[in-house]
Parts: structure tokens; sequence; C-alpha cells
């Protein structure tokens, strides 16, 4: 992943955790990470799409964690917002005249797929309540 959307969705996830019975506003959540709310509002669709925030609008509106942090896996978070393998992209047109170009896209396929398992398996063993006691 070459951008800062997993990162981004984690800081949001945290900070919600460590105010879990308030309404927390994109507002304010794009002051801790320092971006335009906008981005954080994108991120917030996207986690909610993926159950694991709620959120409701007006002025009385915000977010929070839709579980208890312990019952979200850091793999959801990064599956939320995967948007590309974890060791990059592939050549699109490698030479087919020659034997590692002809077969590269095919063996690449197989070590992006067991790499990605890797990180989800990693991140599927630590959970948002883990990652959270970090921050005292």
């Amino acid at each position: 992943m070459n951008n800062t959307r997993f990162a981004t969705a984690i800081h949001i996830m945290t900070l919600l955790s460590k105010f879990p019975q308030e309404w927390v506003t994109s507002d304010w959540l794009a002051g801790s990470i320092n971006v335009n709310p906008v981005i954080v509002r994108k991120e917030i669709g996207v986690l909610k799409e993926a159950g694991l925030i709620i959120s409701r609008k007006g002025k009385e509106g915000g977010c929070q964690l839709a579980k208890n942090t312990s019952e979200i896996n850091i793999s959801e978070i990064y599956s939320a917002v995967k948007n590309s393998e974890v060791l990059g992209k592939k050549n699109n047109n490698p030479n087919p005249a020659c034997p590692v170009g002809k077969n590269i896209n095919t063996h690449l396929d197989q070590l992006f797929n067991e790499t990605d398992l890797l990180v989800c398996k990693f991140l599927g063993n630590k959970s948002l309540k883990e990652f959270t006691e970090n921050f005292k």
C-alpha cells in the first residue's frame, strides 16, 4: 500500500476507542490526524460500510465504534481500506518472448497472495484494544 489510508483509518479507530461514549466529529478527528476533514469523512464511510463504526448526522452528530475494541482485529481495518497489494503493482506488459517475462505475473500473483495472507494473519492476531493500549 503506497498511501496513508491504513494509517488514517487506524488513527480514526484508535481515537474513537479512546472516547467510546462520545460522538466524535470528523473535524475533530481531522485535527488530530492533521488532514482535511473530507479525507476523514471518506474513510469514515468506508469504515462504516465495513461495520466497524456507526455515525449520525446533525448538530449532535459524529461517529463511534460499532463494536467493543477487543472484538475488532487490526486486519478488519486493513481489509476495509486496502486498495492494492502489499508488495505493490505488477508490470502490465512484460515481454512474452522472454523466459521470465512470459510467466512473471503468474508467479507474482502467487507471491502477492501469499504475502497478503501473511499480513492479514499477523494483523488478525492483534486487536484494536491491544493497539490502543499503546496510547496512555
